[in-house]
């Protein structure tokens, strides 16, 4: 009976720490203060819904709309705004023509020519393609740096610094607006700190990521001085962060312009991401709030800091737990692994002395663990899988999370924790619990070590062993175990690790749920005091798999695509001029009733050939014969076309004859260029003479006011000119020859793909000048 009572307090320990782990990373209470002192998320919302009530990707009309709502917001503030335009090739390949929306707060010490200045930082421009409201992506963002500068203004809060604030243009297809900036505007030069307000989803917890090219210990001492109510940061997102093909426009800060800063971005929901339903009815307003509790005591601190300073070598591990933020030395590291080691040694060697562990059960503890671990990891792994085959139309959410994603999440949690119950039920009944410790510590010593040397940023997962370990030697010592000292040593595995179960697959994707799954194998067993104590591990199996199947079920009945919950499908025209066919083609995997209304029953699988891919490198599934209609073919002039010695220089002239958004150039990567300039720019900051291509792709165009593109290069002479234009409209549901049906509201155009086009591919080979006259006259 007293275990039973034992258990059932535990339990509800353990349920009500993890609860209390995720509400209190974030505030819950929207500012609605009617003070003009204070940030109010009323106000910022109002701005949000303002900007986002339609698509504003670059060279839509309502771009420019956007632009001047908040050149006039900067201005009801009594700042002066300036534009800066033009030109700029991001390292992406993607050139376009942005427009970046500036102003400057004047500090108080003007004499100090050493101070560098602070930036505020946010883009304008919502995703192309998809038909992005953007209302988190950025005009969160927007709204965060208005709301709260106005509220900093109106208290005449005193500064030091210089304070700059820029709205980026063309974010969303290459960092272009950052790239001018960094590379041309004056003011870049003076700048110590940047402060990035991002979205990649719709809700959650805004987290903080350092960018900086050398040490972060004087970005974090910062950090810490401004002191931020709800921090929610840790070195470990950043380590993964940098291993991803996700950059924002603070990237281009801190490699082209040697200026570190902070990003702040939420990242839940993240299925709205670059969707249609980026919209202000899918925004979490307790999102905008942990924006604003960022922003106010970051902006206070650093306006004032002396910025010149932030520089170092030196680097923090650092993690959040609830209503604290912990950072330490790197220097720390090792030393820290080397007393974890040397305590766990010292404390196996005691306790084997005293008799108190026994090495035959020490040995045996090693069996369960493995077991619970591998089981976890493989039987999530064959689940996910499973569904993936029985909803085939998940693989169209590009994102890698489904809108019952949150469902499967607990599922598989509930499966992983019967799946250790039910071993550690079977294998350990006759095994004194500390003596089953002593694998767990072991393997999380051995997994500190790799993370030591490969991954700094996750060295604080120490931590926790160390409790482990402190418990352990109470236990030997003693010779005694309490439950209530068991909950507590095991709090700081809850409080450290528990999170990440939950990160991982809303940053990574559901494809990495079965990475939770070990995860969650590898935390029960640091719990295993706790939980060995557990009565009847079967029937707690067995409840957590009920429960289990439970979600499943719920993600079942959530599986239904609806308004609201779109299925992403895609949709584009493709006429081959040089062979005079046309072709329906889609991204999509699973066939839905609209995108088969022009693919036909049974549409042809797409060949492996050359096509307009993605952040996801998707290409095109299905083609189809589509009739012929009426094109203005692009007039491609040779402005020039010499050979000296083995360089062979040429410069292309393309002229579009209809209302274009985007040109995309191909090229045989055997022509071997070696410079390349596009509207007189080149890529940022080239590592060598060599024009490096990614893949068959030469360069992305995103065309301004129907604005020519002119290439101007130089190529091996041996070679053939091998080059390939993909000409597109954003204009097929509007085509009235080609008569497409609007979407069921289900339904929503596919992200991260061009979708929604009329496209023209043409090779770029030289023309009648005739033709050319002719064509241009007309």
């Amino acid at each position: 009976m007293k275990n039973f009572i034992k258990t059932a307090i535990n339990s509800i320990l353990i349920i009500g720490v993890l609860y209390f782990i995720f509400f209190s990373i974030m505030p819950h209470n929207v500012n609605e203060n009617e003070s003009l002192s204070n940030f109010s998320t009323e106000r910022a919302v109002k701005i949000i819904e303002t900007i986002s009530k339609k698509p504003h990707f670059i060279g839509s009309q309502n771009h420019e709309v956007v632009a001047d709502y908040l050149q006039a917001e900067l201005q009801k503030l009594g700042l002066e705004t300036t534009l800066q335009s033009g030109f700029s090739m991001s390292d992406w390949g993607n050139l376009t023509f942005s427009t970046n929306i500036i102003a400057k707060i004047n500090g108080s010490d003007p004499k100090n020519s050493n101070q560098k200045a602070l930036l505020l930082l946010s883009h304008y421009d919502s995703a192309p393609h998809s038909y992005s409201h953007g209302a988190s992506d950025d005009a969160s963002g927007l709204a965060t740096i208005l709301e709260g500068l106005r509220a900093f203004l109106h208290n005449k809060t005193p500064h030091k610094n210089d304070i700059i604030i820029l709205f980026t243009d063309a974010e969303e297809i290459g960092l272009n607006g950052a790239a001018l900036f960094v590379t041309k505007h004056h003011w870049a030069k003076n700048i110590g700190l940047a402060i990035n307000f991002e979205a990649r989803g719709t809700a959650g917890p805004s987290f903080m990521l350092v960018e900086t090219n050398a040490g972060n210990a004087s970005l974090i001492k910062g950090f810490v001085a401004a002191n931020p109510k709800f921090p929610a940061a840790n070195s470990l997102m950043y380590s993964i962060y940098k291993m991803l093909p996700n950059d924002t426009d603070l990237t281009v800060f801190r490699e082209q312009g040697k200026i570190q800063g902070f990003n702040l971005a939420y990242i839940d929901d993240h299925f709205n991401y670059h969707t249609r339903q980026d919209n202000i009815a899918h925004l979490d307003k307790n999102s905008i709030t942990h924006n604003g509790s960022y922003f106010m005591p970051m902006l206070k601190y650093f306006s004032n800091a002396k910025l010149n300073l932030l520089n170092s070598k030196d680097d923090f591990v650092y993690f959040n737990i609830p209503f604290a933020f912990i950072n330490y030395p790197f220097q720390w590291i090792y030393p820290m692994w080397i007393i974890a080691f040397i305590l766990f040694i010292g404390l196996i060697f005691i306790g084997i002395s005293k008799h108190v562990l026994k090495p035959t059960d020490i040995a045996k503890g090693f069996i369960p663990f493995f077991i619970s671990v591998a089981s976890c990891g493989l039987v999530c792994f064959l689940l996910w899988k499973s569904l993936l085959m029985l909803y085939p139309e998940y693989n169209d959410i590009l994102h890698g999370f489904t809108y019952n994603g949150h469902d499967y999440i607990m599922a598989f949690v509930l499966i992983s924790c019967a799946i250790c119950f039910y071993v550690y039920e079977k294998l350990t009944l006759k095994t004194e619990t500390f003596n089953i410790f002593i694998a767990p510590l072991f393997i999380w010593i051995v997994i500190n070590l790799f993370l030591s040397i490969w991954l700094k940023g996750a060295a604080f997962l120490i931590i926790p062993v160390f409790f482990g370990l402190f418990l352990l030697g109470i236990y030997i010592f003693t010779n005694q175990t309490n439950w209530f000292l068991n909950f507590i040593f095991s709090l700081p595995a809850l409080l450290i690790l528990v999170p990440f179960v939950y990160l991982f697959p809303v940053g990574l994707g559901l494809k990495i749920l079965f990475g939770s799954c070990i995860l969650v194998a590898l935390i029960f067993t640091l719990l295993i005091p706790v939980f060995n104590l557990f009565t009847h591990k079967r029937i707690w199996a067995f409840v957590l798999l009920l429960f289990a199947v439970g979600f499943l079920m719920k993600a079942h009945f959530n599986s239904e695509f609806v308004n609201g919950k779109a299925k992403p499908n895609s949709l584009l025209y493709v006429y081959d001029a040089d062979k005079n066919i046309a072709l329906w083609a889609t991204y999509d995997t699973k066939l839905d009733s609209w995108t088969m209304n022009r693919l036909g029953d049974k549409p042809q699988v797409a060949k492996p050939e050359q096509n307009l891919q993605s952040k996801y490198n998707s290409k095109f599934t299905y083609t189809s014969l589509a009739p012929l209609i009426d094109i203005k073919k692009p007039v491609i002039q040779f402005l020039k076309d010499s050979i000296g010695g083995s360089k062979r220089f040429l410069k292309i002239k393309i002229i579009p004859l209809r209302p274009v958004n985007r040109y995309d150039i191909f090229g045989n990567p055997e022509m071997s260029i070696k410079t390349f300039y596009a509207n007189g720019e080149k890529k940022i900051a080239p590592k060598s003479s060599k024009f490096k291509t990614s893949g068959n792709k030469i360069l992305s165009y995103y065309v301004i006011n129907n604005m020519p593109l002119e290439m101007d290069f130089v190529m091996d002479a041996a070679k053939n000119l091998d080059m390939q234009l993909m000409e597109s409209s954003y204009d097929l549901m509007a085509n009235q020859m080609l008569k497409v049906l609007p979407r069921q509201d289900w339904m929503m155009p596919k992200p991260f793909v061009l979708t929604d086009a009329i496209v023209l591919k043409q090779n770029i080979v030289p023309q009648d000048s005739r033709i050319i006259n002719d064509s241009i006259s007309n």
